[in-house]
């Protein structure tokens, strides 16, 4: 089943709409269970219009998939680059010299 995004404006209508006509009613007339409508009016009453902000990720699957790439070639280059330098601090102590041409 697939699960209707709603916006801000149409939650607040909604929660408008339950205090006039009731909630189950209101629940009725959007298809909305009553505990999905019962969480915005507690967000609303604690946060504002803020707690009701849509919060899920509108990023798409390939963009979240080239980002964990991106991270974990980030992390082996990373790797690769303290290696290095703790070979040029070995090759330093051994040979009074970091370049390895002049060994």
């Amino acid at each position: 089943m697939k699960y209707k995004k709603w916006s801000l404006k149409e939650k607040l209508e909604i929660l408008s709409c339950a205090e006039e006509i009731g909630v189950v009613s209101a629940c009725r007339k959007y298809s909305l269970s009553t505990g999905t409508f019962y969480n915005w009016k507690r967000k609303y009453e604690n946060h504002g219009e803020a707690g009701l902000k849509v919060t899920y990720d509108d990023r798409s699957k390939e963009l979240k998939q080239a980002e964990e790439e991106n991270k974990v070639l980030r992390k082996l280059l990373c790797d690769k680059e303290v290696e290095l330098e703790i070979q040029r601090e070995l090759l330093k102590k051994k040979f009074g010299t970091s370049d390895p041409k002049k060994i």
